[in-house]
């Protein structure tokens, strides 16, 4: 029963050490791409940290998922994991706790998916009765669609027939190419499908409020995915561009004042694109992008130790 505590411990201290070291790193705004990486790599070996566990102590409380999971495995496999005959309460607890965990963490995500399709389908509604289809358009393909508006304002709507949905008033406010790099921003969310990270990111932090890596996760994701689609569209129109359209979209809601804003990252956005900090060079963007995809791979070392020590 060694195995499943080791693994307990490590994903908790995964879960604690993982965001206090990534907030001291200064890297990830020059590199939003790969903190997203980075980010996705240390949640995903806190989940398999979490399920290697389960499983293991399933097999050492109940015999019969233990003869499922070790059906190909020598006899001493099985013996090197010291399961016993049973694994009393502690395991028999430890695997209800942690199924009773995932399965909370499918139906918040389940929950969270099915709540974006809902929204999506009735916003994709009140578009069509605000802007209705031409004669000839095809209503599957991708849209941009000008609505009425004093507000400045500019959002993708995802789905199977995606939009770019801009205010007659944000028309006003975009001067030159500041559109098109709006345009250039949206679609940047859309080809990463940042949408999904969202909800899996609101879906953890919703389950699970009081785990500390998953409250980070989600701030950072919403921070990371909004950096990473303004250097898409700085790429292609210069980072000034695009910050001065997030400076017209924004300049009315009160972001760029000195009082707390609803939206602080719009100004932090905006400064960080007209510091224009260099990238990181190549080879050390690399290494962090190898060494975040090592970090799942620990907890499968620890699982695996022992029976690859008994075939040694």
């Amino acid at each position: 029963m060694m195995v499943p505590a080791a693994l307990l411990l490590l994903g908790a201290l995964t879960a604690v050490l993982a965001p206090r070291l990534l907030a001291r790193a200064e890297w990830p705004e020059r590199e939003p791409v790969v903190a997203l990486w980075v980010w996705q790599c240390v949640v995903g070996a806190v989940l398999l940290c979490f399920a290697l566990s389960m499983l293991l102590s399933a097999a050492a409380a109940w015999l019969a998922v233990r003869g499922r999971l070790f059906a190909a495995a020598p006899h001493g496999v099985v013996d090197a994991y010291a399961l016993g005959p049973t694994g009393g309460p502690w395991a028999v607890g430890t695997a209800l706790a942690l199924a009773g965990g995932g399965l909370w963490t499918g139906a918040r995500l389940t929950r969270e998916v099915l709540r974006a399709r809902s929204r999506r389908r009735a916003q994709g509604a009140e578009l069509l009765v605000r802007a209705p289809l031409l004669p000839g358009e095809d209503p599957a393909g991708a849209r941009l669609v000008v609505l009425e508006g004093t507000r400045p304002d500019a959002w993708w709507l995802p789905g199977a027939a995606p939009q770019l949905v801009v205010t007659t008033a944000a028309l006003g406010r975009l001067k030159g190419s500041q559109l098109d790099a709006v345009l250039a921003h949206e679609q940047g969310h859309a080809q990463a499908r940042h949408d999904w990270l969202l909800h899996c990111s609101r879906a953890l932090a919703g389950g699970f409020p009081q785990v500390p890596v998953f409250a980070a996760f989600e701030a950072e994701m919403h921070r990371l995915v909004e950096l990473a689609a303004d250097d898409v569209a700085s790429r292609r129109f210069g980072r000034l561009t695009i910050a001065l359209a997030l400076v017209g979209l924004n300049e009315d809601r009160g972001v760029f004042g000195p009082y707390p804003s609803p939206q602080p990252h719009v100004s932090e956005r905006v400064r960080r694109l007209l510091s224009a900090a260099p990238r990181l060079s190549a080879g050390r963007r690399l290494r962090l992008t190898a060494l975040a995809t090592l970090v799942p791979a620990v907890p499968l070392v620890v699982a695996l130790m022992p029976g690859l020590s008994a075939l040694a």
